[in-house]
């Protein structure tokens, strides 16, 4: 981990890289010439002199300028003391960047050059505020980044001002949060997984046969899931009874039989969920109990009994999933190994999505590009994008996957 920080210390210089699409280059050349070559073509004397017309011919558009605000936080390291540790915290930033950079690059290829200005923004509100005074950020198409939620409401004036669309590539949270009309929301936030998963539970199961039960202690992280699950049980799915309990001990006390249970443990909190878990598979298995699970968004990056999980088709709502047996996929991973000398982490994956869709979408529209992030879907690596659009909020992605545990991993089921 060491000598690959080293290397990107060292050879990355975080200012302008310019990606050029070398065919497109020889084309236009041979087209010069023969234009050079081409025979002239006389005319006949027109006697009555035609008044002039002024000419407006449009700005063709041949570069796409992207800055790029990504907390490297290179000032902090000391290279003959750096440790394992303090590199560790850069290699989200580094891994974001890298598969980027092969996005960008890959977009390229669709005729168009991109001018791409990296800036190391330390997660520090007081170095976003110099870098947005650079002409290069002024002149952008395009800000993706800052990565955390507080840099993204520091660049949101900025980005209004300018009306420039600032994409947030890895924070989950609400559009709402922002008010920027030019928000580009890439993450699904928690209020999108509730909705998910209540409009997937009411696809499966008949209303009839069935009681959906959510597990809330009623803190603010679990009530955060709760709410939007409960609001669009009474306002799409009216039909189904929605039961809601403390603890999946207060919920025994409340079975009854000859009904389906979808439970939703509204909690991400591992010493809550464990034993929930324990409980609910005891009732299955033991009470005889139809009992199915799903569960918060944040479990997939989280260890629980997978014997238990599989037994119970636990079922969760994810904006991340990776499938190594897609070509598309192997193709990315053996172009980062070659590239990097690494394997490609989830904020690779995620980098090049971001990168590969708005910058094929510059390539394709130029400087209107926005008016195509609506109407043009991509189906990605990681998750594919299909944006909504909110006048006071901005582009938020709207597609989210419901991932199953089976085999001891988990399965995209819808």
């Amino acid at each position: 981990m060491i000598s690959r920080f080293l290397k990107f210390f060292f050879h990355k210089n975080l200012s302008a890289y310019v990606v050029r699409n070398i065919s497109t280059l020889y084309i236009l050349a041979f087209i010069a010439v023969l234009a050079s070559c081409s025979p002239k073509i006389t005319k006949p004397v027109v006697k009555t002199p035609a008044k002039p017309v002024e000419q407006k011919t449009a700005t063709k558009f041949t570069q796409g300028n992207i800055s790029v605000f990504v907390p490297f936080q290179l000032n902090k390291f000391n290279l003959k003391t750096v440790t394992k540790v303090q590199i560790g915290k850069a290699d989200m930033a580094i891994d974001f960047y890298q598969g980027l950079m092969l996005g960008i690059d890959s977009a390229a290829n669709e005729g168009l050059n991109f001018k791409v200005n990296v800036f190391d923004s330390r997660d520090d509100n007081s170095q976003l505020a110099g870098l947005i005074k650079r002409e290069a950020v002024k002149s952008s198409n395009l800000l993706i980044g800052p990565i955390f939620p507080d840099g993204i409401k520091y660049m949101t004036s900025f980005s209004e001002a300018n009306k420039m669309p600032l994409i947030s590539p890895l924070a989950a949270s609400k559009p709402s949060e922002f008010n920027n009309p030019y928000l580009i929301s890439v993450v699904n936030d928690i209020e999108q997984h509730g909705i998910k998963a209540a409009d997937y539970i009411a696809k499966q199961y008949k209303a009839d046969q069935t009681i959906v039960v959510l597990i809330n202690t009623k803190k603010s992280s679990d009530e955060a899931f709760a709410a939007p699950i409960r609001k669009q049980f009474a306002a799409k799915h009216p039909s189904f009874v929605v039961q809601e309990f403390s603890s999946t001990y207060v919920f025994e006390t409340k079975m009854v039989k000859g009904k389906k249970y979808a439970v939703i443990v509204c909690s991400d909190d591992a010493p809550f969920v464990a034993p929930s878990l324990t409980k609910l598979h005891r009732l299955k298995n033991i009470a005889g109990y139809p009992i199915q699970v799903f569960g918060h968004p944040n479990w997939a990056k989280q260890t629980y009994n997978i014997d238990q999980l599989q037994n119970l088709q636990t079922v969760l709502s994810s904006s991340y999933y990776i499938d190594y047996k897609n070509n598309k996929v192997i193709n990315f991973v053996k172009a980062y190994r070659t590239k990097y000398e690494f394997e490609p982490t989830e904020y690779a994956f995620k980098g090049f999505d971001v990168g590969y869709y708005f910058g094929k979408l510059i390539a394709k529209h130029g400087a209107n590009y926005a008016d195509f992030i609506v109407k043009e879907n991509y189906k990605g690596l990681h998750n594919d994008f299909n944006f909504g659009y909110d006048a006071e909020y901005g582009y938020y992605n709207q597609h989210l996957m419901m991932l199953q545990y089976r085999n001891t991993a988990l399965v995209q089921v819808d």
